[in-house]
Order: C-alpha cells, then structure tokens, then sequence
C-alpha cells in the first residue's frame, strides 16, 4: 500500500477550527491515514528503544511525552527510553514510566557543546561504546533519538543490527552543526523536523527521508479570572536562561518602552551549559524594577499565562519551534516573537502575534508601546482559534505515529510521507 499523506487534515475538526482562517495547508485535499496493521495473535510486539538528552521538562522534554504518550499507547509497541546519567534525576523519567515505558538511566553518548573538547571527545566514544555493548543483547527493532544531541546513537544503532532509526530535529543547526550532524544523520532512515526552518538549517530539506511535523501540545487552558479594566498589559516570558533566549534584548526594549506593564519571567539555568544572570540583568537595564517580576522555575507555566495578556519569545538566535508559543495560543493568548525561524511558521502576523527581526531592540520597543489590553485580547482570541486548528497533540501525534507505522511496516506501508 503506497499512501502519501503530506496533504493530510485531521478528521475530527473542532467547531473552532471550521471557522478559523483559511491557511495554505486548508486548501489542500484532505487524505485519510492508513491504518495500522493487525497485530497477529501470539505475535511478538516490536520493540522501540526512545534515546533522548536530558531529565527535564522543557521544549524537546514535552515533546518526548507526547511522542512516548503515543507509541506507549500502541499494543504493538513495546516502549523503552534511555536517559543520560551524566544529568540530574528529574521529572521526565517518572512521567514517561507513567505512561507505560520502561525507563532507564545509562551512560549516553550525547552531544552537548561545552563538551566537545579532547577530554569530551574521549567520553563520548567510551559512551558511545558502552551503548553498542547495551544495544548488542536487547533486540531493539527501531531506535527513536529525540534530539539531534542523540544522533550519535544512530551509527551506533545501526552497527549493532538496529534495522531502524528514526532522528527528530528538534534544534536549528548552524554550519558547524551540519559538518558534525549530518554524517551521523546518514544512518537514519526516518528524519522528523519540527519546523520547516529547522530541516532547511539542516541542509536536509531535499532529502526523501525527512518530513516535518509541527509540535503539538495539551490544551491547558484554564477559565481566566477577572481582570481590572484600564490596566496596562501584563506580559510573561518563559524560557531556560540561556544566553541566546533574548532576555538582555527583551529587558533594553522594555525599558526603552518605558516599562509598559508588567512582566514576569519564567524559567531558570539550564542543567548543563552556560547561563545568563537574569535578576542581574534586571537590576542592570531596567530603570524601573519594580514593573519586572522574576519568578524562576515553576512546575506548572499555565496560571502565569493565564493571567497575563500576551507571552514574548525574544530568542536572538534560531529557535527550533518555540513550544511556549503553543502554550499561550491554547490558553488564548497572543506571541510576540522574533523572527527566529520555527515561530515564524506559528504566529500570523498582526492576527495572531506581532513579530520583530531578531536582536531589533527599537523593533521589540516599538511594539510594546503600541500594545493595550484589547489589543492584546483580539489578538489572543484568533490564537486560540489557529491552536485548535493546527497545534493539538493528537495531530503531532498521529503524524509521529504515522513515522513508525512506516518502519516498522515497510511491507504494509513501503511509501509514507508526513507533513504537518
């Protein structure tokens, strides 16, 4: 059965997705997904080890519970996620094993820049050999990396007898990436994007392998409490502290505004890597403190975005997909974002968000001085609109599924092509 499904559009259309605008992707014909093949009684479920690079619950980390929410879910699939010892425990393993994987903790060989030296060149081939030594005895039929840190596991994979290797680009690469990845790349023989900006930065945009799937995520939204009328925006960020995330762009634009509001910050440093000092930053530009609330890490973002009228992603560099992005269009809240790749594929510009070149502190300043509550309002009902339409997780994840139907089912489906 040969089935292309690049034109795809969900069957089970909400109400508010009939009414939302029309988009390219609406004026294509719709195509239903095959289905899965029959499990034969008393045949053996396949095996699917998920390799990802950290233990958190950040972007590419909600992304992993939805892709294992998914395959878990399959009663041909028996699911296993390796995590890094090199990290702290934290939340993701104990998610993941709710939601039936098995989840273990190994040495990896992952990817991460500040550990590229001689030093991290000589772990990451002694990881890289204990994970051949793991992979030799378990009889994995696809080996899924979550990331491109994970793409080492690939080659691995594929010289211990691992027919199958799905790599999920979840991060833009810059050309020195590309010299190192794309190599690693080879030995897949599924590729999923999350943004068509992150499969062009990958060079991979012809390839046949590769098909880009837009992130999807939990509706969370919750009933927003009454509000003073007259105010001024209340505005949220909420990113890792990482030094390309913008925050030293946002903070001289807010106080080039005037401080035009409040806004409240999100988020802490990174577990591995290098830092920003946010409160420093603060108390460094910002002439009026008192309008900036630096909260840290929360477990749960949703109440801080339902209370504010707007969420900004001031990412200096390319950003992947921005999965904040979703969190505030679900919640019905609109984005101002710059244009840094993966959130350009999300906000519609004027109607859904507002977006600036990326670093452009008088383009970011200029923004926040036009904004006012019922602006702000419109703009957050048309994005609640366009994330129903395009951005729930059953749709990311039928697409997902979809991947490892085909891999796992070359014979039943030897031609599937996903986009979102």
């Amino acid at each position: 059965m040969s089935v292309d499904i690049r034109h795809y559009r969900d069957r089970e259309s909400s109400p508010a997705a009939t009414t939302a605008p029309t988009t390219r992707d609406d004026a294509r014909p719709a195509i239903d997904l095959p289905e899965l093949p029959r499990r034969r009684k008393g045949s053996r479920r396949s095996r699917v080890l998920l390799v990802h690079s950290s233990d958190e619950m950040y972007g590419s980390d909600r992304i992993v519970v939805e892709v294992v929410g998914e395959l878990a879910a399959r009663d041909d699939l028996d699911v296993t996620v390796w995590l890094p010892s090199d990290v702290a425990v934290g939340p993701l393993g104990p998610r993941l094993r709710e939601l039936g994987a098995r989840v273990e903790r190994t040495p990896l060989p992952i990817l991460r820049r500040t550990r590229l030296g001689p030093v991290g060149i000589l772990r990451l081939a002694r990881d890289a050999a204990r994970t051949a030594l793991r992979l030799s005895g378990r009889h994995f039929d696809l080996v899924y990396c979550a990331t491109s840190a994970c793409l080492v596991v690939a080659p691995v994979a594929r010289a211990m007898g691992v027919s199958r290797v799905v790599g999920h680009l979840q991060e833009p690469w810059s050309d020195g990436d590309r010299r190192g990845l794309r190599p690693l790349a080879r030995a897949c023989t599924s590729l999923v994007a999350v943004s068509q900006s992150v499969l062009d930065s990958s060079g991979l945009s012809e390839d046949s392998r590769a098909v880009v799937v837009h992130n999807g995520i939990s509706d969370r939204s919750i009933a927003a409490s009454d509000r003073a009328e007259g105010r001024a925006p209340q505005y949220v960020v909420a990113s890792r502290w990482n030094g390309h995330k913008g925050h030293a762009t946002l903070l001289t634009a807010w106080n080039a505004a005037g401080c035009p509001g409040q806004l409240v910050v999100l988020g802490g440093p990174p577990a591995v890597g290098s830092s920003v000092d946010v409160p420093g930053l603060v108390a460094a530009i910002v002439s009026r403190p008192e309008t900036v609330t630096v909260v840290g890490e929360v477990a749960d973002a949703s109440p801080y975005l339902r209370d504010a009228d707007a969420v900004i992603l001031p990412t200096d560099t390319l950003e992947g997909f921005g999965l904040v992005t979703l969190e505030a269009f679900s919640q019905g809240r609109p984005v101002i974002a710059s244009r840094s790749g993966g959130p350009e594929e999300v906000v519609d510009e004027g109607r859904t968000g507002w977006l600036f070149d990326r670093r452009d502190v008088d383009g970011l300043s200029a923004i926040l001085s036009s904004m006012d509550v019922p602006t702000l309002a419109v703009a957050g009902r048309h994005a609640r609109e366009a994330y129903l339409q395009r951005f729930t997780p059953e749709r990311m994840r039928r697409r997902i599924g979809a991947v490892v139907t085909r891999e796992l089912h070359t014979a039943d489906v030897d031609s599937l092509a996903v986009a979102s």
